[in-house]
């Protein structure tokens, strides 16, 4: 299995600035006649697809696109070394601060949204990471 992430943006130019300027992604190719571009650098391939206010999404949406702030269960968390440092990144390319960095039992973490009102967190791993917190594994899923 592959996987791929796919962001609507209704600004392609901004989208790219900022997710570059942010994050150091690198534009790998523009793909659908200019309406998709690639960017890489992460672990996997990040695709800013060129979607306009109010589209539907799909076929039998209710709803269509909107770029003001938004929660979704589906977010974007970048596991970053130097938690000041990204942020301070973020920010001068465009993102906004959601409240303060946080401590925890596994890292720090900070939330932001990008310019089109996407939810997204930087973290920075103390010690094991998410593997400070982590129960045995287990077969059964129900436990």
């Amino acid at each position: 299995m592959q996987l791929l992430l796919n962001i609507d943006v209704p600004d392609l130019p901004a989208a790219l600035a900022f997710y570059t300027q942010a994050f150091d992604l690198r534009l790998g190719r523009r793909l659908f006649a200019g309406e998709v571009l690639e960017l890489l650098g992460a672990p996997v391939p990040l695709y800013l697809l060129a979607k306009p206010a109010g589209s539907a999404p799909f076929a039998a949406s209710d709803a269509g696109r909107s770029y003001r702030r938004h929660w979704t269960p589906l977010h974007l968390d970048l596991v970053v070394d130097d938690l000041e440092a990204a942020l301070a990144r973020a920010l001068a390319a465009g993102a906004r601060q959601e409240g303060p960095i946080k401590s925890e039992v596994w890292g720090r973490l900070v939330g932001l949204s990008d310019p089109f009102g996407h939810g997204l967190c930087l973290l920075q791993w103390r010690g094991l990471g998410y593997a400070e917190v982590a129960d045995a594994v287990s077969d059964d899923v129900s436990e």
